[in-house]
């Protein structure tokens, strides 16, 4: 039948509907879709709508009726026009509805970002674009959009994302950002560490001294927990119960922090300063955004210091300058042994992220992935020997 089409992937069946479904032929394409189903049977359900160009009401009885068989149903590749049906209609509260969207290249792109979901694209001057490593993202890029309107209520200056396209099999959110430069950019060409890590820790410190609304963002400190309670397993009995103490008697903290605070997430647009990749948002004591920023200078690219120059664009010298300068600065002290207190708490919290995400990629498998694990096994038996408190 002309109107109705499908194919099968694994447990989803996908039944695509065409033209004009209306009163005519509704009954038809009802018969068709039941026929398809029954010789083809399956828990779940995707309705694609790429080329529906018009549905009545008649058509919409069957797609309810559709959803009351199949609870596991959803509707996508919607156009403007129809979905403005379906919201009229009360369908978009029903069931789940995803609307079409364009298609975006970033074949040849500039990578200006990079964080633990995703990269960011520079498609043209004034135009970014980050793309989500889970190619069914769109729960994800929902959840990024509200995490950054809520901050950028808060007083945060960041970028807000004013489309959502296809890209590559999965999906990415498009921002305005006209001719702004990443600080690891701006390095590269020729920035002092100084006057970078000035600006870096000036919104930091903005970022720091924002209180959120409970609920609106995860709390790090459980997060930490978990990293902790999983290395149960790894870790010799007493160092893993003081890892779990230490993260357990850090006070609650309702201020926002970033969770991937590093080089490439800050940018500089004439002149104004602009937080970008806002899914990490979060809340907790200032250590747990520490700790994350030692990983993203020094920790991930301690056995391998070419990681620097692919993740951040400069060398690993250079972005162990930055962290220790950064560090001074937030602090406010030149003293290299309060400072390195502190570095110390920090590394509690990131060796036992990195060890734990070397562990969970399956890291026992190479050599590579071994001499991570033991590195940052090595240095928690040290650090917690000698770390009785995570406060500063």
């Amino acid at each position: 039948m002309e109107n109705v089409a499908w194919n099968k992937t694994e447990n989803t069946l996908v039944i695509s509907l065409r033209g004009h479904i209306d009163s005519a032929n509704a009954a038809e394409v009802e018969a068709e879709i039941g026929r398809i189903r029954e010789e083809n049977g399956s828990d779940a359900v995707v309705v694609d709508c790429a080329e529906l160009a018009y549905i009545s009401s008649a058509g919409l009885r069957i797609l309810l009726r559709l959803k009351k068989a199949v609870s596991d149903m959803r509707v996508e590749n919607v156009s403007a026009e129809i979905y403005e049906i379906f919201e009229m209609t009360g369908f978009t509260e029903m069931m789940e509805i995803r609307k079409a969207y364009r298609t975006l290249s970033v074949e040849g792109c500039e990578v200006i970002g990079q964080g633990a979901n995703g990269k960011v694209y520079r498609i043209d001057p004034d135009t970014i674009v980050k793309v989500y490593y889970n190619p069914d993202s769109l729960p994800e890029i929902q959840r990024e959009r509200e995490l950054a309107r809520a901050a950028f209520v808060l007083g945060i200056p960041t970028a807000i994302p004013y489309d959502i396209v296809r890209v590559e099999g999965g999906y990415g959110s498009v921002f305005e950002l006209l001719n702004a430069k990443s600080l690891a950019q701006l390095i590269a060409g020729g920035m002092s560490v100084d006057e970078a890590a000035g600006i870096s820790i000036e919104l930091l410190k903005q970022i720091h001294a924002t209180v959120v609304k409970p609920g609106t963002m995860p709390d790090m400190k459980a997060v930490a927990l978990d990293w902790a309670d999983f290395l149960k397993d790894y870790l010799p009995a007493e160092q893993q119960k003081k890892l779990h103490a230490l993260v357990a008697a850090v006070p609650e903290d309702e201020h926002m922090l970033h969770g991937d605070y590093h080089l490439k997430n800050v940018m500089l647009q004439n002149g104004e300063t602009l937080l970008i990749d806002m899914d990490t948002l979060c809340h907790g004591h200032p250590i747990f955004e520490l700790a994350s920023m030692f990983n993203a200078y020094c920790g991930y690219s301690e056995l391998d210091h070419s990681i620097s120059q692919s993740f951040l664009g400069i060398p690993h010298e250079l972005a162990v300058e930055f962290w220790k300068k950064s560090l001074s600065l937030y602090l406010g002290t030149d003293d290299e042994a309060a400072c390195r207190a502190v570095e110390d708490k920090a590394c509690v919290i990131g060796y036992t992220r990195i060890m734990r995400r070397r562990i969970r990629r399956d890291g026992f498998s190479t050599d590579e992935g071994r001499r991570e694990i033991e590195n940052c096994a090595a240095h928690l038996a040290d650090l917690l020997g000698r770390v009785d408190t995570l406060l500063f």
